[in-house]
């Protein structure tokens, strides 16, 4: 098969993890081939060569740009590490803006992305970054679609991945894409990581939780309150207003509507008993105000992509009762 030219990008602070991770998918991958044979060539290059400083403080040692020719780059990946640019990053980001639209595929990790937003290789595309980020990029860039939930997205040449360990995740999709399933399947097993990860970003997210100066006070007497009617004319009541001009007031300040927020704050204490207890689901479930195991479970599924049980074993640090 022919070598393919995998180029990791580096620049000071960057998330160690980010760069080793999917080196390692890579080499790896070249180790499960019969007969061996060396399939990729790994180069981690920076703006100026010489040792780079990462963010957990050791040095890696980098290739200067100038001396890799963009024409035989087939992989370009860009690691997280920061969101601001400075004119330390001038470099980095010229040299994108110039090569980065002409290598075969084009890749990020977490925060990544911004990088590649920021040299204008992203726009119309669909991308993911790190949970956290999300937001921020998308209102920075408003050009992207961005899916927050994704391990991975693939978008033509294109591929960006989420927080700081789905890099694994992109690398072992690359690898499947160059030289089949089984291949990628046996670098997993290896690196004793799962092929596929289960669920998706928003399973590592803390629920979002509503927020609006107007209506704290409600929110503090709901969070108190699961199990009660926290309908929609109940809430109007517990502030002094109709129905209809608290639901419209509550979305504008909110940007969530009533019942949207209600099951937020039932899902969030439902979460805490999860990670902190060790109670049945069905108790859990009556008291987070969600009334029976099934709607535990829907709410759980929907938001998370897995199923409370699941969620437990992964968060938690109680040991189930009964």
């Amino acid at each position: 098969m022919p070598e393919r030219l995998i180029v990791m990008l580096a620049y000071a602070g960057v998330n160690a993890i980010d760069v080793c991770g999917p080196l390692q998918a890579f080499a790896t991958a070249d180790r499960q081939r019969l007969p061996a044979a060396p399939h990729y060539r790994l180069v981690t290059a920076s703006a100026e060569g010489g040792p780079i400083e990462t963010a957990p403080g050791f040095a890696i040692l980098t290739r200067a740009l100038a001396e890799i020719d963009p024409r035989e780059i087939d992989t370009l990946i860009v690691p997280g590490g920061v969101r601001e640019f400075g004119p330390s990053l001038d470099g980095l980001l010229d040299w994108l803006g110039a090569h980065g639209g002409s290598v075969p595929r084009l890749c990020s990790v977490c925060t990544g992305a911004f990088f590649l937003a920021e040299a204008g290789l992203l726009e119309g595309r669909r991308v993911t970054t790190h949970w956290s980020g999300s937001q921020e990029l998308g209102a920075r860039f408003p050009g992207l679609s961005v899916e927050p939930d994704c391990i991975y997205v693939n978008d033509g040449r294109v591929w960006t991945s989420g927080g700081v360990s789905a890099g694994i995740d992109l690398a072992l999709a690359l690898i499947e894409a160059d030289v089949g399933p089984a291949v990628a399947l046996a670098t997993a097993r290896q690196m004793v990581v799962f092929r596929r990860r289960p669920g998706g970003q928003s399973q590592f997210s803390p629920p979002a939780q509503p927020r609006g100066g107007t209506f704290d006070g409600l929110h503090e007497w709901m969070e108190e309150n699961l199990c009660a009617d926290l309908r929609v004319e109940r809430l109007a009541e517990r502030v002094g207003m109709s129905a209809r001009n608290f639901a419209r007031v509550y979305v504008e300040e909110t940007g969530a509507t009533p019942a949207r927020a209600v099951e937020a704050l039932r899902l969030a204490a439902a979460c805490r008993a999860l990670e902190t207890t060790g109670l049945p689901l069905k108790v859990i479930a009556e008291q987070a105000g969600l009334a029976t195991e099934q709607n535990l479970r829907r709410v759980v599924q929907r938001q998370f992509g897995i199923g409370p049980s699941d969620y437990r074993i992964r968060f938690g640090q109680g040991e189930p009762v009964g």
